[in-house]
């Protein structure tokens, strides 16, 4: 028996069976959590459309509805935060600022504008661009942000007038549940509801006939599955698919400056960011002194359980990912690389690996290549700058990317050749929730946050009026 229970229709909801939910500190199940069943899916579905109608005709109780929300978040954000450090293994004041930041972004959503654009006035037609709901959105979640992303789309989605029936990673589910569980005080019956399972829930979800839109985080082989299954009934796509973000630092960047705001946005969350910085690009020049500096940086960390007192670092979330990072650099350091910090996992239980800087590593081998959402960090030389940005853009991904320098204006230059969706010049994980956020190639469709992320969950309507 779980004391987690799934929404659906506004209510608490138990599913035939359960699963394991696996505390990544420990290596061992922590909970369980709810298996959701086809005809679930189909009763949350049914409940969403059911609740449209009303949901969609009164702005003013949706913007209210946002901000009762906002207050939950910040009210509970400790309490729901060790949930999510019990889950996803991340340091608990990390998780609690987690929930914090779910609130600001519904605080920002509940003010957001929707727009009435006037388009023609005259003596022959006065004529309007509006924004209408899509109907019910499918939102699919990860495991690194679970209730943070998962705001991400529920706050713009409901604000435009859809609801929504909401799917968080099978590893990561405890946190989403506890939202279902607490935001059915402030949320119509049916506008949210929360179901939980495996990759075959999603399935169901991508196809299934009554969403409109499906919004997906999440990795670039799902990703594809979920724009392949939407096609058919030609729904509506938001796809956030991940990232090999660069960073270039320039000839005049200076190491010791820049190392702290390059390791940690290398390795917030312990590098399972899918905009982190995933390779450094550094001129011969500086190699040496940039390899140090962030060697000297990762063997200071403090990695452990996140609900132990001062901890950075928590454990890597699940153990296929776990085993991915250990694979790749393994394979860089039988291939020539070397560690100069760290380079294994940590013995004991849990899912622990050492923060690690990999030096003399080139493209071509994977661990630059390939997105390794972990904590393993590989430093890239050039001798060209040309060469460096061609390197950096030589990817299928191009969700974001940083350059540094002492002169902001030259590096402004560099970074708007790069190829992605954000661009930053000395400095890296600057979000917030003004700023869209999408990626170019593989690393997505649309955009989310700000007012594009809202306008990807309305259609275009004209409302046509005769003057004559």
């Amino acid at each position: 028996m779980t004391g987690f229970t799934m929404t659906i229709d506004g209510r608490s909801a138990d599913a035939p069976g359960t699963f394991g939910v696996i505390n990544p500190a420990t290596g061992a199940v922590a909970e369980q959590a709810p298996d959701a069943s086809r005809e679930q899916l189909d009763q949350a579905m049914a409940a969403a459309q059911a609740a449209l109608p009303g949901w969609r005709g009164d702005e003013q109780a949706r913007r209210k509805a946002l901000l009762a929300a906002a207050d939950l978040m910040f009210a509970k954000a400790e309490e729901i935060g060790r949930i999510l450090t019990l889950e996803q293994g991340k340091p608990l004041g990390d998780a609690t600022m987690e929930v914090v930041g779910a609130g600001v972004w519904l605080k920002y959503f509940a003010d957001l504008e929707l727009p009435r654009e006037v388009i023609q006035d005259d003596d022959a037609a006065f004529v309007e661009v509006v924004r209408r709901p899509m109907g019910v959105v499918a939102a699919i979640t990860p495991w690194n942000y679970p209730l943070l992303l998962a705001i991400w789309k529920l706050a713009p989605a409901l604000l435009a007038g859809n609801t929504m029936v909401l799917k968080p990673s099978p590893y990561t589910p405890l946190s989403s549940l506890k939202l279902g569980e607490v935001l059915r005080d402030v949320l119509p019956p049916g506008v949210l509801n929360v179901v939980t399972g495996g990759d075959e829930l999603g399935a169901w979800m991508t196809a299934h006939e009554v969403p409109r839109k499906i919004s997906f985080t999440g990795s670039v082989a799902t990703g594809k599955r979920v724009a392949a299954a939407a096609a058919p009934d030609l729904k509506r796509l938001t796809l956030e698919l991940g990232g090999n973000d660069p960073a270039i630092l320039l000839d005049d960047a200076d190491p010791a400056a820049v190392a702290d705001r390059l390791f940690g946005a290398a390795f917030q969350n312990n590098g399972q960011v899918c905009s982190a910085i995933k390779r450094v690009y550094v001129p011969e020049s500086l190699y040496g002194d940039v390899v140090d500096a962030l060697a000297a940086k990762a063997r200071s960390a403090k990695v452990g359980d996140g609900l132990a007192e001062g901890v950075q670092y928590g454990p890597i979330n699940n153990r296929p990912q776990f085993e991915r990072v250990s694979e790749l650099v393994a394979e860089a350091l039988a291939g020539g690389a070397r560690a100069a910090a760290g380079g294994k996992p940590i013995d004991g239980p849990g899912y622990f690996f050492e923060p690690t800087i990999l030096a003399d590593v080139a493209d071509g081998s994977r661990i630059v290549d390939e997105e390794q959402f972990g904590p393993a960090l590989p430093i890239v030389k050039y001798a060209d700058l040309d060469e460096a940005v061609a390197r950096a853009n030589g990817t299928h991904f191009g969700l974001s990317g940083s350059v540094w320098s002492a002169d902001a204006d030259r590096a402004a230059e560099v970074a708007g050749r790069l190829e992605c969706g954000t661009a930053w010049v000395n400095t890296h994980l600057a979000l917030a929730p003004h700023q869209p956020f999408g990626g170019f190639k593989w690393s997505g469709v649309g955009v989310e946050n700000g007012p594009w992320g809202l306008y990807g969950f309305t259609e275009l309507q004209v409302i046509h009026r005769s003057r004559r």
